[in-house]
C-alpha cells in the first residue's frame, strides 16, 4: 500500500515541535493519505489570535493594496505552474482526500485559480468600492468630509469542503480590505489553504505573521469560544445546523457572516432548443452538474425546460443524459459512500415507482450509469437531488411558469443558469430575482463564478469593513485652527 503524508495548517507564531497534531486519513486501500493539522489548546488559540491581530495592525495595514494585489497575483502564479512542486502537490493530494477524479480536479483547478489573477482582483476591489484608494487612505467624499474603508482586525474563517479551493474566496478578500486572518479548514479539504498560505508567506514575508491556519473539531465549542472572543468578523460556510450552532458562540460585538445551504437550478428557453443549439446547451449543463459532483451550492440540481421548440423537452432530457454519459468516461465519478449511494438509490427507485402510476415521469439509463436523470412532463416544484450527478428535467409552458414552482425553496435559492433569447433575457431576470435568486449565468458557468461577485447577494469586501467618516464640519471647523486663519 502507498502511503502519502501532508503537513497541513500555518501557525507562524508557535514553532511545530511545540504544537499537537491531529491525524485525518483519506484515500483508499492502493492509496492512502495522511494529513496532520494541528490542534491548539486555548492558550495557544489566545496567542495565535493576539499575535495575528498585531501582524495586522503593525504590518498588513501599511502595505498599499496594490502591493497585497501584487504579493496574492505571484501565489497564483505559483500555483497555476503545472511543473512546480506547490501545484503539483495540490494535484496530488486533492483527488485523494476528495476522491474526485484528478483530470477533472486539474482542468478545474486551473480555471478557478485564474479568478484571482491581479486583473480580477482589481474588479473585485472596483466592484465594492468606487475609489479604490480609500483602502489605503481617507478620501473625499462627493457630499463633503471624507471616507477610509478599514478592514477588521481579525477575520475567523469557518470553512467547508465540499468544493475544493472554497477557501481562497474568503482567505483572499480578507487580505484585500487588510484584515488578519484565522482560518479553520475543513476535515474534507484541508490541503489547499495551508498549501496557498504558505506559498504567500514566502513570496510577500509582510503578510506571513497576519494569518494562520488551523483546526479544530467541530464539536469542540471551547476553543471555538476563544477564537470568537478575539474576532471582529466570524465568517461560515456550512450546513444551517451547523451554522446556527456557530452563530451561537458568537459573541453580539463580532459580526456573524453565515453561507449556508443553497440550491440552484437552470431554466432552458424554446429559443435555445433548435437542433444545434439544444446539443451545445445540454453539454454545458452536463459540465455544471458534473464539475465537482454536484457538491456547491451553485451547482444546478433540476432544469426547467420550455416546450414549443424544434427540440422537445423530453429530448432535452435524453441528450443531457448522453453528455452525462460521455463525461462518466472523461471524469468519472468518485466512489459513493454507503449513505451516498443509499441515497441515490432511494431517490431513483421512487421515480421508477412513480412512473408505474404516470406516464409524465421517466427515468433515463441504468441503474449501473454513474449518473441519473429524471424527466417530468407535469410541473414538479423545484427540489434537491441526491447530487453526484443526479438531476431532474422539468417541462414547463413559458418560464414564466417556473416562478411559483420554486416559491417554497426562496430563503434557499442562489444560482440560476439561463439559456434564453436577449429579449426575454431582462425579464425572466427580474421575476427570477424578485424569487429569491441572486445569481444569473450562463449554462455551463453555473460553478465558476465571475470575479467579485455577490455572494448570496452580499458584497465580497464591503461586509468584511468599516467605513470611518470624517464630516465636513469636521474639516471646516480646522480650518478656523490654522496658523493664518484670521
Amino acid at each position: 500500500m502507498n502511503v502519502l503524508r501532508f503537513t497541513a495548517g500555518y501557525v507562524p507564531s508557535i514553532a511545530n515541535e511545540n504544537l499537537a497534531w491531529h491525524l485525518l486519513e483519506y484515500g483508499s486501500r492502493d492509496m492512502r493519505l495522511e494529513v496532520k493539522v494541528p490542534s491548539l489548546t486555548p492558550a495557544q488559540m489566545l496567542s495565535v489570535t493576539q499575535h495575528v491581530k498585531q501582524a495586522a495592525q503593525s504590518q498588513i495595514k501599511t502595505m498599499a493594496v496594490s502591493d497585497i494585489v501584487c504579493a496574492i497575483d505571484s501565489a497564483i502564479l505559483r500555483l497555476l505552474d503545472v511543473n512546480h512542486a506547490d501545484r503539483q502537490r495540490l494535484d496530488t493530494l486533492l483527488p485523494i482526500a476528495t476522491g474526485m477524479d484528478a483530470t477533472m480536479l486539474h482542468h478545474n483547478f486551473s480555471q478557478y485559480l485564474q479568478t484571482f489573477r491581479a486583473l480580477q482582483l482589481h474588479r473585485f476591489i472596483a466592484e465594492d468600492f468606487t475609489n479604490p484608494k480609500m483602502l489605503d487612505a481617507f478620501q473625499p467624499r462627493i457630499t463633503g468630509g471624507w471616507t477610509k474603508a478599514l478592514g477588521a482586525d481579525l477575520i475567523t474563517h469557518i470553512w467547508a469542503g465540499n468544493v475544493p479551493g472554497l477557501p481562497l474566496w474568503s482567505l483572499i478578500s480578507g487580505l484585500l480590505v487588510k484584515a488578519g486572518t484565522v482560518g479553520k479548514v475543513s476535515r474534507a479539504e484541508p490541503i489547499c489553504a495551508s498549501i496557498f498560505a504558505k506559498v504567500l508567506a514566502e513570496i510577500e514575508p509582510r503578510l506571513a505573521d497576519g494569518l494562520s491556519i488551523i483546526w479544530w473539531p467541530s464539536e469542540d465549542t471551547h476553543i471555538a469560544s476563544h477564537v470568537f472572543q478575539q474576532s471582529d468578523i466570524v465568517l461560515a460556510y456550512g450546513g444551517n445546523s451547523a451554522l446556527s450552532a456557530i452563530q451561537n458562540q458568537v459573541p453580539v460585538t463580532a459580526r456573524f457572516l453565515p453561507h449556508g445551504h443553497k440550491l440552484s437550478f437552470g431554466m432552458v428557453s424554446a429559443s435555445a432548443l433548435s437542433i444545434l443549439r439544444a446539443k451545445r446547451v445540454a453539454a454545458q449543463a452536463a459540465l455544471d452538474i458534473a464539475r465537482y459532483e454536484q457538491q456547491g451550492c451553485y451547482s444546478p440540481q433540476m432544469f426547467y425546460v420550455e416546450r414549443g421548440a424544434q427540440v422537445s423537452p423530453l429530448e432535452f432530457a435524453q441528450s443531457l443524459a448522453s453528455e452525462l454519459a460521455a463525461l462518466a468516461h472523461k471524469y468519472p465519478r468518485p466512489v459513493m459512500a454507503l449513505e451516498e449511494a443509499s441515497s441515490i438509490s432511494a431517490w431513483r427507485e421512487s421515480h421508477e415507482f412513480a412512473m408505474l402510476k404516470s406516464p409524465n415521469v421517466q427515468v433515463l439509463g441504468d441503474k449501473k450509469d454513474s449518473f441519473a436523470v429524471v424527466y417530468s412532463d407535469a410541473p414538479v416544484p423545484l427540489q434537491p437531488s441526491p447530487l453526484n450527478r443526479c438531476v431532474t428535467v422539468v417541462a414547463v409552458d413559458a418560464l414564466q411558469d417556473v416562478m411559483p414552482l420554486i416559491a417554497q425553496q426562496r430563503p434557499y435559492l442562489q444560482t440560476v443558469g439561463l439559456a434564453t433569447d436577449p429579449e426575454t433575457m431582462l425579464s425572466v431576470g427580474d421575476a427570477l430575482a424578485h424569487a429569491g435568486v441572486t445569481r444569473i449565468c450562463a449554462i455551463g458557468e453555473m460553478t465558476s463564478p465571475a470575479a467579485g461577485w455577490h455572494h448570496d447577494g452580499r458584497f465580497s469586501l464591503l461586509d468584511l469593513v468599516n467605513m470611518v467618516d470624517i464630516e465636513a464640519s469636521t474639516e471646516a471647523a480646522a480650518n478656523q485652527l490654522t496658523s493664518y486663519e484670521i
